[in-house]
């Protein structure tokens, strides 16, 4: 870990996706210091303002101020993201580590269940589930931490085959450990680096999810300010034409979170992968 840790401080990706999500956390965190105006004030007389002094990124076809919007639908994103990804984690690791450790039943009920979730296209799955319940951000982020828990749970319960077999493990369970002691003390500490990885490049995931429901009118409602939902807005042809900044700066919005998280997860995964540490040797040609 030691070694990951120095390949992280030297690697110029890392720096650049902490320095963007560092950013995105601050402006949402300082939202109300930052917004020179009020996010959901019309102000019809001002509709589709230019970029200007007075409204930095324009105002929208209701008159209000993009870039006060999109430093508050910050919020939505990130918390999406990662409470979202929360859930995905806990349900993912839980179940991976008992289908792994035990085998069995258990292994064969949690692999059918993830199968079968994996079988819908993501996208298509969350829309149903959405469009089934009321829109609101908390069944936002209820059905993406759902719908990610499947192939969390298929990569922790792949690391725990191959854990479980190690000669601590073996040794705990002589000694006459308890399940639950070495699942938590032993197997979970020794799977936790690429559920991290995954973690982190699935947050990315899950705010272009939100910002895809939201374009399509089944993520956060109105009025609350939601990337997606800025570019549903801007998307007819005369925006497109006469205002681009109505849309324009929540795409490079949306496009900036996720390379930021891509990036860190990506540093992350270089600098964790024995092949690249140096502590296994592949071989050059199979």
């Amino acid at each position: 870990m030691s070694r990951a840790a120095d390949r992280i401080k030297s690697d110029k990706r890392a720096w650049f996706g902490i320095g963007v999500i560092g950013l995105l956390v601050l402006l949402a965190a300082g939202a109300p210091l930052f917004a020179r105006h009020d996010p959901f004030g019309v102000d019809l007389v001002n509709s589709l303002q230019p970029p200007s002094g007075a409204h930095w990124f324009g105002t929208d076809i209701q008159g209000r101020d993009v870039w006060a919007r999109l430093v508050y639908g910050a919020r939505v994103s990130l918390s999406v993201g990662i409470v979202s990804q929360g859930i995905a984690l806990t349900l993912g690791i839980i179940l991976g580590l008992l289908a792994g450790y035990y085998g069995r039943w258990v292994d064969e009920l949690v692999m059918r269940l993830a199968d079968v979730t994996l079988a819908f296209p993501t996208l298509l799955l969350l829309i149903a589930l959405v469009a089934a319940l009321q829109p609101s951000l908390t069944v936002v982020f209820i059905t993406i931490g759902v719908v990610g828990w499947a192939g969390m749970a298929r990569l922790v319960r792949g690391q725990v085959l191959v854990v479980r077999e190690l000669e601590f493990v073996q040794a705990e369970r002589a000694l006459g450990a308890s399940d639950a002691r070495i699942l938590v003390n032993h197997v979970l500490p020794s799977v936790i680096a690429p559920v991290v990885i995954a973690g982190t490049l699935g947050v990315a995931g899950a705010i272009m999810a939100e910002s895809s429901l939201s374009f399509l009118g089944l993520g956060v409602q109105p009025p609350t300010p939601s990337w997606g939902a800025m570019i549903a807005d801007g998307r007819d042809l005369y925006q497109l034409r006469h205002a681009p900044w109505t849309s324009v700066f929540p795409g490079l919005a949306i496009g900036a979170a996720v390379l930021g998280f891509n990036l860190l997860g990506d540093a992350l995964r270089d600098a964790i992968d024995p092949r690249a540490t140096g502590r296994v040797k592949m071989p050059t040609s199979v």
